[in-house]
């Protein structure tokens, strides 16, 4: 992402432009609809389009003479990682992920099947996956185990529907 800094806080700083990130969080739209949709000229909401553009965090699609603006949800959520809370800790060599996420969380764990699943960190429940140094591991927390320095990226996945299919069956 490379938006700067300063392009992203000018970016966020409106609460207009925030509309309009959540109006193109439900899909792509055309700059006459979204001024429309938030009670602005379309040429007050292109200066808008303009700076969530400069900031990378939206994008413009030309069809001919249309454009459609659609949000660059990667980019959105790299900004909001930036937010992350960053936690040292000093581990033996050979100690499991879950042991070392236990010395800077409240965790819950259950035992699905053969394997252990974080079903809560410091009390919010869901479902957690965990990169280190930028590689998602196939070895559940309790059977990955650190043998030299190492950031993990502790996620918690939340529920967004990507693509819905309505499967119809011939008949």
């Amino acid at each position: 992402m490379n938006g700067g800094g300063e392009n992203l806080l000018k970016a966020i700083s409106s609460d207009t432009r925030l509309s309009i990130l959540e109006l193109l969080s439900e899909g792509d739209k055309h700059i006459s609809g979204l001024a429309r949709e938030i009670g602005i000229s379309v040429p007050v909401a292109a200066k808008h389009v303009k700076i969530l553009e400069k900031a990378e965090l939206i994008e413009r699609k030309k069809f001919g003479n249309t454009h459609m603006i659609s949000i660059k949800l990667n980019n959105v959520y790299s900004f909001l990682d930036r937010f992350a809370e960053n936690r040292k800790l000093e581990v033996e060599e050979g100690t499991s992920l879950l042991e070392a996420l236990k010395n800077v969380a409240a965790v819950e764990v259950r035992e699905m099947g053969d394997r252990i699943k974080v079903v809560s960190t410091d009390g919010e429940e869901g479902f957690y996956v965990y990169e280190v140094d930028g590689k998602f591991s196939d070895k559940t927390v309790d059977e990955y185990k650190f043998y030299e320095d190492a950031i993990v990226e502790w996620k918690k996945l939340i529920p967004v529907t990507k693509k819905r299919l309505l499967v119809n069956i011939r008949r």
